[in-house]
């Protein structure tokens, strides 16, 4: 046994192998105790099963049960018949900032436990936990495998107590358009619930514990891996991999090792809601910022014509119109959608230019395919391979080109997982952003590759134009995602629609602004007409001009995952506050600024009217003790920018 130097107290608490002669057992609690782990090892079987729990006060609360570790691999078995061979104990302290989020400056703080294992074969593997004081991570590293190992299966569960609630999204069914996370959540349902798709279970998933809650997720995931997502018999929850016919078939379902690897981390977020909805664990977990200069990255907000017009990307015309629109409200970019190079009256280079002499940086659509999908819209063919990829970024960077839009992916096999870094890797030597669609959920590599602004893999704004049901769904949907999605990283729902699409919004005006605040995105793409951000009063044009989309810190003031929320993030010493009503009914929301520092500031509120959709304003002087009551539309919302006196 070897510990390292933050103590051997530590080991001395971890250890009680020598104190049973059936089962090792072996713990470890977070920096402050918050949250822990204990690890068991059946000297019988040589199975290894864990349990988790998070310390209220002086309770302990159960986050999962005895729950089963391991990995079967085509020439190795670490699922049982395993032997205990060391272990090593570290404390992980570090700060790193990131270039956008829900909070720039982080400091990665944990306590971390290495169990090093051999099986029968006398293959070696580790299991890596950390306790923070916001929640769990484990993973499984590998060092001396075989070339050309497959991992089969993976038996890392969650077994979680029978009594709770459940905020779960079902993973899509293999068709021409998914999987790519865009299904609606349930709502608040029992722990244990059947996923009403064969597939199972999305990550992340939110659930309720009594007073806790748990939100599961994974991070760091490499191209080493596939992108995993959960199945369940009753409350015992499961890692399952992706759906073989996904990708046309192209690939393994499991995944092809290298001699060394590390699986993704598996990931408990766990505490009361705002522990969760604040929490950056996915990013504490992964990649440091690649050996990149990353100072070109601009995070920003972009006119985006498809929404209104879709056959917007093929007219220069129009496409100048979104252009102007950008540069009347400062916006940093104009996003040009599918089928771009069939474009009438120019071209991307000519709108590029005309772009640059606005001020304006331009972004352009491509589809991900290539044989993994059999989407039309173009471009297409030219990103899943590697020289025709980098010759494209070569020309789009000599032609002015910011960013690109990905889309299409449909799979969380193992070879889309690669492409997906593949392509963040090609931009970044370019000083090229990235923002991918139809896509797997972030995983933490905006903090390895900062050019990675955005993901949507979220049923977004542009339901409005085919989902029937959308608008009806839209306002709790759209609670869901802030408690749920929008936690793990950021999310191009492309928000801030007033119009109509073929489907009529039923959330007011006040609840389509604040989506501005209350989703995070590094590049946001505000969807309507041009018409229609023209015609908004001076006060709501003025607040769409000045905002902001990278966040210095984010606070959740109030809300339910099954109800309604409020957020406040804060820009430098500015303070954004977003309200969204996810029911049918009105409500008196009473905004408290104690979250304040001590002071005097200006409160500026834009939300509902009463009696219609448009809106209502009001700026008053304020104190960090005041309470502001605002009444508020069924569906409906506001905004708040607080400043300081």
């Amino acid at each position: 046994m070897k510990c390292s130097f933050y103590s051997l107290a530590v080991c001395l608490v971890l250890l009680s192998c020598d104190q049973k002669k059936n089962i090792n057992q072996w713990s470890l609690t977070s920096p402050s105790g918050k949250t822990g782990a204990t690890i068991y090892l059946s000297e019988s079987s040589g199975k290894l099963i864990y349990k988790t729990f998070l310390v209220n006060g002086g309770d302990s609360t159960t986050l999962t049960l005895e729950s089963p570790l391991g990995l079967i691999m085509s020439q190795q078995n670490f699922a049982e018949n395993l032997r205990f061979t060391g272990l090593d104990s570290a404390l992980v302290d570090e700060e790193y900032t990131l270039m956008s989020g829900k909070q720039l400056s982080n400091r990665n703080y944990a306590k971390e436990l290495t169990l090093k294992f051999q099986n029968s074969n006398a293959g070696k593997m580790n299991v890596v936990f950390r306790a923070y004081d916001d929640g769990i991570a484990f993973r499984y590293q590998f060092s001396e495998l075989q070339v050309g190992d497959t991992v089969l299966q993976e038996l890392t569960g969650f077994y979680l107590p029978d009594n709770g609630q459940a905020w779960l999204q079902p993973y899509d069914t293999v068709t021409k358009w998914s999987p790519g996370y865009e299904q609606y959540y349930v709502d608040g349902v029992n722990m244990g619930t059947q996923s009403p798709r064969q597939g199972g279970w999305c990550f992340p998933a939110l659930f309720k514990l009594e007073r806790t809650f748990l939100l599961l997720t994974e991070a760091n995931l490499s191209g080493d891996y596939f992108g995993s997502h959960l199945q369940n018999d009753v409350s015992r929850y499961r890692i399952e991999l992706p759906d073989p016919k996904e990708a046309f078939g192209l690939g393994t379902r499991g995944a092809i090792v290298n001699q060394t690897f590390s699986t993704p981390w598996r990931l408990l977020i766990a505490g009361n809601i705002n522990t969760v909805v604040e929490s950056n664990l996915v990013n504490h977990l992964s990649e440091k910022q690649s050996k990149h200069d990353f100072s070109w990255v601009k995070p920003g907000r972009a006119t985006w014509g498809w929404w209104s017009d879709q056959d917007s990307p093929k007219d220069f015309n129009k496409l100048k119109e979104f252009v102007d629109l950008a540069a009347e409200m400062g916006w940093e970019y104009s996003l040009v959608d599918a089928n771009w190079n069939e474009m009438k009256n120019g071209n991307l280079e000519l709108l590029a230019k005309y772009a640059a002499s606005k001020n304006v940086g331009l972004w352009a659509w491509y589809n991900s395919g290539g044989p993994h999908n059999e989407v039309t819209e173009q471009p297409r063919d030219r990103m899943s391979e590697k020289s025709a990829r980098q010759k494209e970024f070569d020309w789009l960077r000599a032609i002015g080109i910011k960013g690109i839009k990905v889309d299409f992916f449909q799979s969380d096999k193992q070879p889309i997982i690669q492409e997906y870094l593949d392509i963040l890797k090609d931009a970044a030597d370019r000083n090229i952003m990235v923002n991918f669609h139809g896509c797997t959920i972030p995983r933490g590599w905006s903090r390895t590759w900062p050019n990675l602004l955005s993901m949507e893999s979220a049923r977004g704004a542009e339901t409005y134009l085919f989902g029937k049901d959308f608008p009806e769904k839209a306002p709790l949907h759209n609670v869901h995602l802030a408690f749920t999605r929008n936690v793990i990283g950021s999310m191009d729902y492309t928000p801030i629609t007033f119009s109509n699409g073929k489907y009529p919004h039923q959330t007011t005006n006040g609840h389509e602004l604040a989506l501005s605040i209350v989703f995070e995105s590094g590049i946001v793409h505000p969807a309507d007409a041009v018409a229609s951000y023209r015609s908004l009063p001076g006060d709501v044009k003025d607040f769409l001009k000045n905002l902001p989309v990278v966040w210095d810190e984010t606070k959740l003031l109030a809300g339910e995952p099954d109800t309604d929320i409020l957020l406040a993030r804060r820009n430098k010493d500015v303070w954004y506050v977003g309200y969204i009503n996810g029911k049918a009914e009105g409500k008196d929301i009473k905004l408290s600024l104690s979250f304040l520092p001590e002071g005097n500031y200006s409160l500026h509120v834009i939300g509902d009217t009463m009696h219609d959709k448009k809106f209502s304003s009001l700026t008053k002087s304020v104190q960090s003790n005041h309470i502001e009551k605002i009444s508020v539309l069924p569906q409906g919302g506001f905004v708040c920018e607080i400043r300081k006196q």
